[in-house]
């Protein structure tokens, strides 16, 4: 995609939604760790479920580790994988009191150093918490930035690096929502809803139907 192309796209996603914001549902920096964590091949909306009851017993590390890893797994059972999001939640916990003052660090290696913290799990960190421009690629940012062709990579790492490179200063922040808020609910997967997508004309995958 052009650097013109480049601009417009993000023009016309700040259009459509001038302040975006991740889906989590979240109270402090330590929750929206656990969150994000727990997000990891689940719906943001399943973790929602089970979060709003857990963060009303558990909102902080030392509460989260008193409810010990029997509790934890009984609070998060309808996430995917949950016994194994409940050990590294609990041990990011212990990390996080012995090292942070149990506060999640603003520093990628130290956020990367807890357990379940990869380094897109970090990002969302960075970004979200500590508003750094750094864009986290999951599976919709890597679909829709390679579908239309914004930052193609055959890897996550490598979508980031062009999508940070590709992506004009002024939007860096923001991307991360926009691109995964468009891979959610327009650039889908299985079929994409082209006909109402704002970027359409812009997009170069050959498939896309707009008729």
């Amino acid at each position: 995609m052009s650097p013109k192309n480049c601009r417009l796209f993000y023009e016309r996603l700040e259009a459509a939604n001038p302040a975006p914001k991740t889906e989590l549902e979240y109270a402090s920096s330590f929750q929206l760790l656990v969150a994000v964590i727990l997000s990891a091949q689940a719906t943001d909306t399943g973790v929602n479920k089970a979060t709003r009851r857990l963060f009303q017993v558990a909102p902080t590390p030392e509460a989260m580790l008193a409810l010990g890893e029997e509790g934890l797994r009984e609070a998060i059972k309808t996430i995917g994988l949950y016994r194994n999001k409940a050990k590294n939640v609990l041990a990011a916990c212990h990390l996080l009191l012995e090292r942070h003052g149990g506060e999640p660090p603003c520093d990628r290696a130290a956020l990367e150093a807890l357990p379940g913290v990869g380094r897109k799990t970090a990002n969302v960190i960075l970004n979200t918490a500590f508003n750094q421009p750094v864009i986290a690629v999951d599976t919709h940012i890597f679909r829709v930035a390679n579908r239309t062709g914004l930052a193609v990579g055959k890897t996550a790492r490598e979508v980031e690096d062009k999508l940070a490179r590709v992506t004009p200063a002024r939007f860096r922040q923001n991307a991360h929502h926009w691109l995964i808020l468009h891979g959610r609910y327009v650039c889908k997967a299985r079929k994409p809803e082209c006909k109402r997508c704002v970027i359409s004309d812009l997009c170069g995958w050959t498939e896309k139907s707009i008729t």
